[in-house]
C-alpha cells in the first residue's frame, strides 16, 4: 500500500525519494510496481540498491499504472506481481488495483512537483 508512514512490521518497502533528506513516495508490499522499479530502472538486480530515477521513467510507469486501471486484465502482463518473502500478496484484487489508484495520485503529484521545481528522484526497496 502507498503510505505517507512507515510500520515497524517486517515487510517490502519501497521509497522514491528527491534527495537524501526527502522522501517523496513510500510504498509496503506492492509487491508489482517493485518489480517494474527492478526490471525498468535496476537492470534486473534486486539487492536494495539506491538507484536513479528520470522522470521520464516516472511518466513510464504512470502510463502503465493508468493502463492496467482501465483494463484490468491486463494487470499480470503490464503489472505482474512477484512472490518474495515479506512481499505481500500475488493476486490481483482490490489491494492490487488500490495500490495501482495511490500511486497514480501520487506519481502525478511527484511528477509535477518535478516540473514545476526540479530535482532528482531515486529509488530504494529493504526487506
Amino acid at each position: 500500500m502507498v503510505n505517507p508512514t512507515k510500520e515497524n512490521n517486517m515487510g517490502l518497502d519501497m521509497y522514491i525519494k528527491r534527495d537524501a533528506d526527502h522522501e517523496e513516495i513510500y510504498w509496503r508490499k506492492a509487491n508489482a510496481i517493485h518489480h517494474w522499479f527492478v526490471e525498468n530502472v535496476q537492470d534486473g538486480k534486486d539487492e536494495c540498491q539506491r538507484s536513479y530515477v528520470s522522470v521520464e521513467q516516472l511518466q513510464e510507469l504512470l502510463e502503465l499504472v493508468e493502463e492496467v486501471l482501465t483494463d484490468h486484465s491486463l494487470a499480470e502482463e503490464k503489472l505482474p506481481c512477484v512472490g518474495g518473502f515479506f512481499f505481500g500478496g500475488t493476486d490481483y484484487d482490490e489491494y492490487y488495483f488500490k495500490d495501482l489508484q495511490d500511486t497514480k495520485q501520487i506519481l502525478n503529484d511527484a511528477i509535477a512537483n518535478s516540473i514545476a521545481n526540479g530535482g532528482e528522484f531515486y529509488y530504494q526497496a529493504s526487506w
